[in-house]
């Protein structure tokens, strides 16, 4: 009778982070600690996302400190923000929920940070939809880690999507197969004072907003030089 008590309060505790109304301060500091996310991972000697996968990159999504309990019930949650590279650089951000769920006998509780590249057009059209699984509606693989990316290969004919993960300073390529990936509209239009599609701003017809220009500019420093170097 404990363990379903603790499950169903697990249930709870998702639904609450999930449903809980954001402010834009809140939004704000989500996007700064993308950021921060990103800069210590690019920061990284061998162990970061590897020079050809910068290269080819369309989109980038950061979610920082991703929720993940289990007793019995597993869950996982999380929100983030996605740029996507345009014509002219890279497109203000958006913001998404990350969520997902398994069953068995597990206990425990973790907080981790995660990066999902899109690596071609599909993968930049799958962020374009309302709401999508990884592994059932978008292929994705877990991404290889290496400054040179020599083993990185497969993924190039097989993934639309690379899902990375770092907990407690690793950082290496994670499975996210089952998890769902869905537009935060509501948080999105906080962030922005109005009503913007998710294409509009992923395409780069909504201007970046003065507090994303860091985020973004990031990016930019990180992947423009990807291509450069």
């Amino acid at each position: 009778m404990k363990k379903l008590v603790a499950a169903v309060c697990l249930c709870f505790m998702f639904s609450g982070v999930a449903f809980a109304a954001s402010s834009r301060e809140d939004l704000q500091a989500r996007i700064e600690a993308a950021k921060t996310v990103l800069d210590q991972i690019m920061q990284a000697q061998d162990a970061t996302i590897p020079k050809n996968i910068l290269e080819q990159a369309t989109c980038v999504a950061v979610v920082p400190g991703m929720l993940k309990g289990a007793f019995i019930f597993g869950g996982q949650y999380g929100q983030g923000v996605v740029t996507c590279r345009t014509g002219h650089g890279w497109s203000a951000p958006v913001f998404i929920r990350m969520a997902g769920g398994s069953f068995g006998f597990q206990i425990g509780g973790q907080s981790t940070d995660l990066v999902l590249i899109a690596v071609n057009d599909k993968g930049f059209q799958d962020l374009l939809k309302s709401k999508f699984k990884i592994g059932a509606d978008a292929s994705a693989a877990a991404g290889p880690v290496g400054r040179a990316g020599q083993a990185a290969t497969d993924w190039k004919m097989n993934a639309e999507l690379l899902s990375y993960s770092r907990n407690k300073g690793l950082f290496a390529g994670i499975s996210l197969d089952g998890t769902s990936v869905s537009q935060n509209k509501a948080d999105t239009n906080t962030y922005y004072g109005t009503d913007h599609t998710f294409e509009t701003i992923l395409k780069g017809d909504v201007p970046v907003p003065e507090g994303a220009v860091p985020f973004v500019t990031d990016v930019a420093h990180h992947f423009v030089q990807a291509k450069q170097d």
